[in-house]
């Protein structure tokens, strides 16, 4: 069984992110839905959200947040697009 896992992560204008997975797709995953939530909620500084780094095949930022990487899959759409 192959997981899909990601691979690099850019962030982009708009709280979305750039996602290049092992499988060579490229896809962009909207976080806006995500920045009221919880502790989802300090991604609404603009400088802390672009400290997104890719890491353990997900995305994470300084202080522990991350999004599972199967719901960043199924939930982004083709950067083709």
């Amino acid at each position: 069984m192959v997981f899909i896992r990601v691979q690099s992560v850019k962030a982009l204008p708009e709280w979305k992110l750039l996602l290049t997975f092992n499988n060579g797709e490229e896809k962009i995953f909207d976080t806006s839905l995500y920045l009221n939530k919880g502790y989802f909620t300090e991604l609404q500084n603009i400088s802390y959200f672009n400290s997104v780094v890719s890491r353990n095949g997900t995305v994470e930022w300084p202080n522990g947040q991350d999004f599972c990487p199967d719901t960043l899959y199924l939930k982004s759409i083709s950067a083709k697009s």
